[in-house]
């Protein structure tokens, strides 16, 4: 019998010689008439090997260029029971699978410990540079030989890389038949239409996911555990608190908007309210915001309602009161660490400028940021304003403060925002303030974020 061949590509598997009783059995594969042979997306590359093998076919493998390979550490590592009960569950599936983890708590070491195990070439992509640059420094710690990074101006392959989303996009067509582990941390933004073909494109038959919470707020979740595997394991902040990750309280202040703040409000929302009725714009269908963008574009009462909706929601977000409440906050943790979020650069900016702070937005230039931080961390600044950046991908154990003045109603946001000040050390009790305008749009999306696990027990202004 002749041996079935596969080859890797530009992200896709190109297999020829294929059996006749096998040509409709292959997972993902189809008859590409271009070229010929047939062809399937290269994450199918697990599936079809295992086919093969189950149905006694031989085959040549000129796909993968990859071998295993033994990855010593420096130093050794105990994990915690946690830890080794999401290495256990990871393992069991078959070495796929996405493990859902606080920030805090040790995520990245659960996946230093799974490269050691596996002991592939392995991929790791990240969202931001900063934690390109994080996750270099850990695998530089554990493990003794040269690291590999893509992003940021570098375009170096190793057996042990790391790699931003975008810049793995970028280069797995090409290189995606090299490495037998992919690690997809904060893989929440795997979904994407965009950063999903890091993962289509790569043959590797192991995969793990990392992240907080994997919920999408367009479902897309389900695409993430068809392109890493399912998810095997999860512990949530409440479970944490207290041992691994820092005690904590979210308090929550509902502020009054002021009598003009108010009679603008409710003036504005009104004529918001009054078009959407009169379109009958039903917002809880799933198309009802992209169907109010569309017709609210189609004349000028639709651009005034548009208009109308966007005073009411800054009024709530960035009512006076906010300021008043941030300065009794600051005063009250006078020696901690504080970090001040916001739901856009403007608020942002206008705390920086009241308060004269330091603020981080993805406006700001990466040295000043690198110097923000630096100050930070060694207590040259104690509070950092910032719009969204700091919501993932940057450690700043030193922080026990939060105040949220504006956020989305998104759950991830806000377990992001509260990990920021949950890094355990002895005798930490951590804080967040959300800051909430009382009777207005932002109020009840506070109330529906709020069944979040993450709000047990939450003491309550």
């Amino acid at each position: 019998m002749q041996k079935t061949e596969i080859y890797f590509d530009k992200g896709t598997l190109v297999l020829k010689k294929v059996p006749e009783q096998m040509r409709y059995q292959l997972a993902g594969m189809k008859w590409d008439a271009r070229t010929l042979t047939y062809r399937a997306p290269a994450y199918d590359y697990r599936q079809i090997v295992l086919q093969l093998r189950k149905h006694h076919i031989p085959y040549q493998d000129f796909a993968r260029q990859f071998s295993p390979q033994e990855f010593p550490f420096k130093e050794s590592i105990t994990p915690h029971p946690y830890q080794q009960e999401a290495i256990d569950a990871w393992l069991e599936n078959g070495c796929q699978g996405v493990i859902t983890l606080p920030t805090g708590s040790g995520k990245t070491i659960v996946a230093v410990l799974l490269i050691q195990q596996t002991e592939r070439p392995t991929l790791i992509h990240v969202p931001t540079i900063d934690l390109m640059h994080q996750w270099y420094a850990v695998l530089q710690r554990y493990f003794d030989q040269d690291i590999g990074l893509f992003g940021g101006g570098y375009n170096e392959i190793a057996p042990l890389t790391v790699a931003t989303y975008q810049s793995a996009a970028l280069h797995v067509p090409y290189k995606g038949n090299q490495f037998g582990l992919v690690v997809f941390d904060e893989c929440h933004h795997l979904p994407g239409t965009h950063y999903q073909y890091t993962a289509i494109s790569t043959i590797a038959p192991f995969r793990l996911g990392l992240t907080a919470t994997p919920r999408r707020a367009d479902g897309k979740e389900e695409r993430l555990y068809q392109l890493v595997g399912p998810l095997v394991y999860e512990a949530h902040i409440h479970q944490l608190k207290g041992g691994i990750l820092a005690s904590y309280q979210v308090v929550t202040l509902e502020l009054e908007l002021s009598a003009e703040e108010r009679e603008q409000y409710e003036a504005a929302r009104k004529r918001y309210l009054d078009f959407l009725s009169s379109e009958g714009i039903n917002l809880a269908h799933p198309n009802g915001w992209k169907t109010f963008l569309w017709k609210s574009s189609q004349t000028p009462a639709g651009r005034e309602a548009f208009r109308a909706y966007l005073t009411q929601k800054q009024l709530g977000l960035a009512a006076q009161a906010k300021l008043e409440a941030i300065w009794k906050l600051i005063a009250k943790h006078r020696g901690d660490r504080i970090l001040i979020f916001t739901q856009d650069n403007e608020m942002a900016y206008r705390i920086g400028r009241h308060f004269f702070l330091p603020v981080l937005t993805h406006q700001t230039k990466l040295k000043e940021r690198a110097a923000f931080l630096a100050a930070f961390r060694d207590g040259t600044y104690s509070i950092l304003v910032t719009s969204k950046v700091l919501n993932e991908g940057v450690d700043v154990p030193e922080a026990n403060v939060a105040i949220v003045v504006s956020g989305s109603g998104s759950v991830r946001e806000h377990v992001q925002r509260l990990g920021r000040i949950l890094r355990g050390r002895k005798g930490k009790q951590a804080v967040l303030y959300e800051l909430v305008s009382k009777g207005t749009s932002e109020y009840f999306i506070n109330q529906r974020r709020r069944r979040h696990h993450a709000y047990q027990r939450p003491d309550s202004l």
